[in-house]
């Protein structure tokens, strides 16, 4: 296979690129668009475009590289793409235009954490409604052994949108008796946090 060789001023628009999209000047991205800059060029720490408005949940510039055909499920060095962006930052509104253009919702970051179990983490109750919309894996174990559930459980405060989160979960399939990787339930968790609310939801969805 031959490989891509990029002129020096196609890759000096492409970092320009990068840079309009993550100081938010739309004009520039869109004159760049225009001009044939490659929408996947990336900058610094492998970050595309769309990945560095992503992080500033700028919609005006998504909407315009995802029009020029940019990738939602494109990550940066960090396994960060805009969809896993919209999940743990609670951008409601971009995951549902990153799920309108073919967002993975199962891939993973580098804990190999889907996006739903960086949304119950944060305890973002719409985005874990949207994605449970979706056929993401409710169970799926990340590389330190939590399933959403117990991230919500383990990391979350216990209040109403952590349980309303638990709720929603439960109510999708979350399997209420999967332990961590140390063996321990998620009521035994929730138990050890005092989190009467949460208790209750998985002890009357048969946890032990």
């Amino acid at each position: 296979m031959t490989k891509t060789v990029y002129s020096e001023q196609a890759r000096k628009d492409g970092l320009q690129l990068v840079s309009a999209a993550e100081k938010g000047d739309a004009e520039t991205v869109k004159s760049l668009l225009e001009k044939g800059v490659y929408v996947h060029s990336q900058g610094k720490e492998g970050v595309c475009a769309l990945v560095a408005a992503a992080y500033k949940n700028n919609l005006e510039i998504v909407d315009l590289l995802i029009a020029a055909g940019a990738d939602v499920n494109m990550k940066d060095n960090t396994l960060q793409s805009a969809y896993l962006i919209s999940t743990s930052d609670g951008f409601t509104e971009l995951l549902m235009k990153t799920l309108k253009a073919g967002a993975d919702v199962h891939c993973t970051d580098s804990f190999n954490g889907t996006g739903l179990i960086r949304a119950a983490d944060n305890g973002h109750v719409e985005i874990i409604r949207e994605l449970l919309k979706t056929d993401v894996r409710v169970n799926h174990i990340n590389k330190i052994g939590w399933t959403a559930l117990l991230e919500a459980i383990i990391l979350g405060d216990g209040g109403e949108r952590h349980t309303e989160v638990v709720r929603m979960l439960v109510d999708a399939g979350a399997d209420v008796n999967l332990p961590d990787k140390d063996g321990v339930t998620p009521l035994a968790h929730a138990k050890s946090r005092n989190f009467a609310n949460i208790i209750k939801i998985l002890e009357n969805s048969g946890a032990k």
